[in-house]
């Protein structure tokens, strides 16, 4: 009966994919960087869904709310959230960089540099406006929030209300079946990966790697679970809940990936579905601490590669230079890179060159920037919810208490049975 159990298993699945796809990378590079279409099909297919769950999320979660006055304050308290929790991202990103010096000692003629052509164009200054017209989300996000102001002050408002939650019962079927495809997408990722870069790409920067890794660790288990123990919850347990997603994050390397699938495990562990449909969309955008840690780290990096020496005035320049710049990572291809270009153009002091010796290692470190990314937006839904008196704990404890049977894939997922329970 367990063995059946494990077969049927969505987490199980997307564990050998990963692994199959690494010994594929390894094994068979050439066949292996093939595969990259599954994983980018996969995501690609995802990202259907990701507008229509933010409308249905946000409208629903606004007309049931009522308060218009409470929904900007959720709004408020999460753009405040974002700042505080990134700026503390940014810092211990900058402390440990400085403590530990993964760039010291680098030899560069040894290391394998890669073409930095597509970001060493010239670098355009930060425009909120600009950032706001190339980040569809957030175009959702605001028309959503509109939408729903107005739709709660309309009298015949219950007709539509019925037929947007129908509609969002079958959205979520769909996109439950869609995750059974989690497997395929998730061997496409890291056959890729490993493929195309190659374990051997590292070992000369594996002290960077290692750093960044530990660091993001320190920033999960450190600052973002004191957030949750503040309301007595458990990081180990809310990362057990959220096991599929992270294994998903991890082989195709997005968050995007599995941001549907997240929005919906926060409401069934008691978030309310408004705060849910507010705060995990808008922190896509605003919330992106792995980024944030990884960007600070990569620019001290380099400093130390070529020996650069950054003054007090010099470091608190690059807090405030990143501390927007960052918020630009977001719904742009390549975002890392070109935000981290635009940061050493704007610094001035270290080669742009530099950029180079990243490349290699880049898409290993991805997999830390987007799980942290992740685990970092669901604590900020939780820790809103719980703030805001929004968070159901029965749903909670029930909902950690049978995380099996949100990975079952023999029944969609999870029963309707199942579902009215929880409800």
């Amino acid at each position: 009966m367990k063995l059946k159990s494990l077969f049927t298993n969505l987490t199980f699945w997307v564990i050998t994919a990963i692994t199959a796809g690494a010994l594929l990378g390894h094994y068979v590079p050439d066949e292996a960087v093939k595969m990259d279409f599954l994983g980018k099909g996969f995501i690609n297919i995802v990202k259907l869904f990701i507008n229509p769950i933010i409308f249905l999320t946000i409208t629903l979660g606004i007309v049931g709310m009522g308060d218009l006055k409470k929904v900007g304050k959720v709004g408020a308290k999460a753009l405040l959230y974002f700042e505080v929790v990134t700026t503390f991202a940014l810092i211990i990103g900058i402390v440990v960089a400085n403590l530990i010096e993964p760039g010291k000692g680098v030899v560069t003629s040894n290391l394998e540099k890669g073409d930095i052509s597509a970001y060493s164009g010239p670098i355009q200054d930060f425009s909120w406006l600009q950032f706001f017209f190339d980040n569809v989300t957030l175009q959702v996000l605001l028309f959503s929030v509109l939408f729903g102001m107005g739709l709660s002050k309309y009298g015949g408002k219950q007709r539509i209300v019925n037929g947007l939650t129908f509609l969002s019962r079958y959205v979520f079927r769909a996109l439950h079946l869609v995750m059974m495809l989690a497997p395929i997408g998730a061997f496409g990722g890291m056959a890729y990966t490993i493929g195309k870069y190659g374990i051997h790409t590292l070992f000369p920067l594996a002290k960077l790697m290692g750093t960044v890794y530990a660091t993001m660790a320190i920033f999960i288990f450190g600052v973002l679970g004191f957030i949750l123990r503040s309301y007595q919850i458990s990081m180990w347990r809310f990362l057990k809940y959220i096991r599929e997603e992270l294994l998903i994050v991890l082989g195709t390397s997005s968050s995007e990936a599995a941001l549907p699938s997240l929005m919906e495990k926060l409401e069934r562990m008691g978030c309310s579905k408004p705060v849910v449909g507010l705060v995990v969309p808008a922190g896509y955008s605003f919330n992106l601490d792995g980024t944030t840690i990884y960007l600070s780290m990569a620019t001290l990096f380099l400093a130390q590669v070529f020996d650069v020496h950054l003054s007090l005035g010099q470091i608190l320049s690059l807090i405030g230079i990143l501390m927007v710049t960052s918020k630009g990572a977001a719904g742009v291809t390549g975002s890392g890179f070109v935000v981290l270009a635009s940061t050493l153009t704007a610094i001035k002091v270290i080669p742009l060159e530099g950029l180079a010796l990243l490349l290699g290692v880049d898409r290993f470190m991805s997999e830390a920037r987007a799980i942290t990314n992740f685990i970092g937006n669901g604590v900020a839904a939780i820790w809103l919810a719980n703030n805001e008196k929004e968070f159901d704990r029965q749903k909670m404890e029930y909902a950690f208490a049978n995380v099996q049977e949100t990975e079952d894939i023999r029944t969609d997922n999870l029963t309707d049975a199942t579902q009215q329970r929880i409800k």
